[in-house]
């Protein structure tokens, strides 16, 4: 009886839905393929930027330190980088960056926002547009 009753579990559907998993999958690698894509365009705009400030472009990609160049570029003293690992603070403290950072490369304070809540796109813009550092 217990042998009959176990083969009849056996015979049960699982609930595994190999379609299903390979849908996730699929969609896993999609989602992945397009963060590394905005990751890789950020860099470049941040690159270029920082090149057009005559900055090392490769300071873009270090850590921390590409905080303290952007702060140089932006005209700010550099205790400003301790103001940007205190909650709030920080917050205030990466728009007026934005906003002098634009200020520094002729734009107004509204791309200055934009900098500060959409880097990606508005580092790219700054950095392959015709705007000029007036450090």
């Amino acid at each position: 009886m217990s042998l009959m009753l176990s083969g009849m579990l056996l015979a049960q559907d699982t609930g595994y839905d190999a379609a299903g998993s390979a849908a996730g999958a699929a969609g896993s690698l999609l989602f992945m393929m397009i963060w590394f894509a905005v990751v890789v365009l950020a860099i470049a705009g941040m690159w270029k930027t920082f090149v057009k400030a005559g900055k090392p472009g490769w300071a873009s990609l270090i850590p921390f330190y590409n905080l303290i160049v952007l702060l140089d570029i932006a005209g700010k003293p550099l205790w400003w980088f301790i103001l940007l690992f205190i909650p709030l603070v920080n917050f205030v403290v990466v728009i007026l960056v934005g906003i002098a950072v634009a200020a520094k490369f002729g734009k107004g304070a509204g791309f200055g926002l934009g900098i500060a809540f959409l880097p990606m796109i508005f580092y790219l813009i700054l950095g392959f547009g015709d705007a000029q550092y007036q450090g």
